[in-house]
Formats: C-alpha cells, structure tokens, sequence
C-alpha cells in the first residue's frame, strides 16, 4: 500500500481555482503526502472519460482512492467524472445554493470567468504593471513617482519575485532598490528615496540564508562571505528602524505572505486576479 494519496485538480477552466482552494486545504494534513495532478479544460464528455481512466489508472497503481477536487460547472461533465469512483469535493457546492437563495436568482454556468480575458481594462491594468515591475528592477529606472510602492532591501533578500507576484496578481506597480554598500555607509535613506518614502518597504533576511543564496549566485566572492551578509543586514535595519519603514523579514515568509503584508501595512486594497 502506497502511503501517497493520489489528488486530482479538475477544472473546465484553467484549474488555478481548484489547486489554489484544494492545496490550502491539503496543507491542513500534514501526516498524509499527497500526489497532485492538475487536468484543466475538461469542458467535454470525451475529455470527462479521459479523465476518469486517469483517475482510475492512478488509484489503482497507489492501491488507494483518489481525491477529485473539481471546479467544473457543467453539471454532466461533473456527474461523468464520479464514475471514476473518487471521493469527489465540488468547490463551488457549498456556496452556489445558499448564493441562490440569498440573490434571488438561479447562477449562469459560465466556463473560465475566474481566469478568463473578461475584462479587458483590468488584464490591460495588469500588463502594465507587469512592464512597469520589469523596467524599475534593481535600481533600473529611480523614477517611482507612478510606483504604487517601492521595495527596499540589500541584494538577494527577496525584492525581484515579491515584485513580480504583486505585479501579476494585484496589478500593483511595484519597484524596487538595492541597497548599495554606499547606501549603507549611511543612517538615512538614499537621497533618491526620500521623495518616496510614503511608498517604501523595507525587507530584511537573516544573514546565514542570505549567505546561503548569494554563495549560490556568486561562489567564494566577498559578496557571499557570512561576516558581508551579517553587516550590510544590520546597516540596513538600522536604517530602517531610523527613519521608521515598515519592515518585514524574508527568512521564512512565502512570497505570498510577503506580498499581503507588504499591501496591508502601505494601506493598498486590490483585489487579487
């Protein structure tokens, strides 16, 4: 007997609603490991069946049944997929019925909404912050004043991929600037930054990881030796907490996590994407 429990994320759609609800809730039972799959676009009765044999072929390959988290709408697509004979968690059931009530009104079976190109002015939104992430990376363009916020931190303590994931799924304009070791030589903040200090956010990162991640990037240089790590973070906070920039540390924060308290503590209301 396997000891993974086979999951299936199945979506007529793109599937990131089905994984994105089903993984929070996995990760609640941390005594089972669980084998994930994601099959998105089954919109058809053909595409249901292949699915099933998927199902089928995996519980008996793992001796145990497997786990449908399915986000399909169409209810024949649906009713298909339990012939695969897994225990099956509809993510819209619990909220479809009592919705109904309340509204007054029976829901439209729309494939791909969640996900979908509907509105063309909020992906455009995006993209543009998307683009606006990428040409004020690292110090590249010191303009911010169209940034919604500006990431402050020494090299490789998590400012590019918190950028890039409040950009791609907030919308929100997001820069970022590097510390450099004549930024730090100082108490106060970089003359540049000051215009913005409103929009700044401090990230930090224990020295020992980030010696870990720079000797990846660049092996035995003095850039990654620990006692470099060790003073350019301690310059930093102390700048931070000089001139009272909210801060966060990075050593065991996901990016999504960053990114949310990044959003609350700067007072940004976006709705994710």
């Amino acid at each position: 007997m396997s000891q993974l429990r086979p999951v299936f994320y199945v979506s007529d759609g793109t599937g990131i609603t089905a994984e994105t609800i089903g993984h929070s809730v996995l990760t609640q039972f941390t005594e089972t490991q669980f084998d994930t799959t994601r099959i998105s676009f089954v919109d058809t009765l053909e595409r249901a069946a292949d699915t099933v044999a998927r199902i089928r072929e995996a519980g008996v390959r793992h001796g145990v049944r497997p786990i449908v988290i399915n986000s399909c709408v169409d209810a024949e697509v649906s009713a298909a997929l339990v012939e695969s004979g897994a225990l099956m968690l509809d993510v819209f059931a619990p909220f479809i019925e009592p919705l109904e009530r309340e509204l007054g009104q029976i829901r439209q079976r729309h494939v791909g909404r969640a996900h979908g190109m509907v509105d063309f002015e909020r992906y455009h939104r995006r993209i543009d912050a998307i683009n606006f992430t990428l040409t004020h990376d690292d110090g590249q363009s010191l303009d911010y004043s169209e940034a919604d916020l500006v990431l402050v931190a020494v090299s490789r303590a998590g400012k590019t991929p918190t950028c890039l994931y409040l950009a791609l799924h907030y919308g929100v304009s997001a820069a970022n600037y590097p510390l450099t070791e004549e930024d730090l030589e100082q108490d106060r903040l970089p003359p540049r930054l000051r215009p913005y200090r409103d929009k700044l956010f401090g990230l930090t990162i224990d020295p020992a990881r980030l010696q870990q991640i720079r000797q990846e990037r660049r092996p035995n240089s003095r850039y990654a030796q620990l006692e470099t790590c060790r003073r350019e973070v301690s310059a930093a906070e102390t700048m931070f907490r000089a001139e009272r920039i909210p801060t966060l540390s990075t050593t065991h924060t996901s990016i999504e996590e960053i990114a949310s308290k990044v959003l609350t503590s700067l007072g940004l209301q976006r709705e994710m994407f």
